[in-house]
């Protein structure tokens, strides 16, 4: 191998090791929004019960969490 061609290959591999790791960050930063988009999902429904509940009354939550199950 000449000295070109492996500067070359070297090049080609920084390259890829530079593009992995810019995956590797965006599949992370993926996953925190996903998990931020969970909890906000969970806090919505907390809160659609509870005002459901005040509105409501108790009965009309223990009818919406029997009704789940068919949702």
């Amino acid at each position: 191998m000449t000295p070109a061609e492996n500067e070359s290959a070297i090049e080609k591999s920084t390259r890829t090791a530079r593009f992995a790791e810019w995956l590797m960050r965006r599949e992370e930063a993926r996953q925190d929004k996903e998990s931020n988009l969970e909890s906000l999902v969970r806090l919505n429904v907390l809160v659609s019960f509870l005002t459901l509940g005040l509105v409501g009354g108790f009965e009309t939550v223990r009818l919406a969490v029997s009704m789940i199950p068919y949702i």
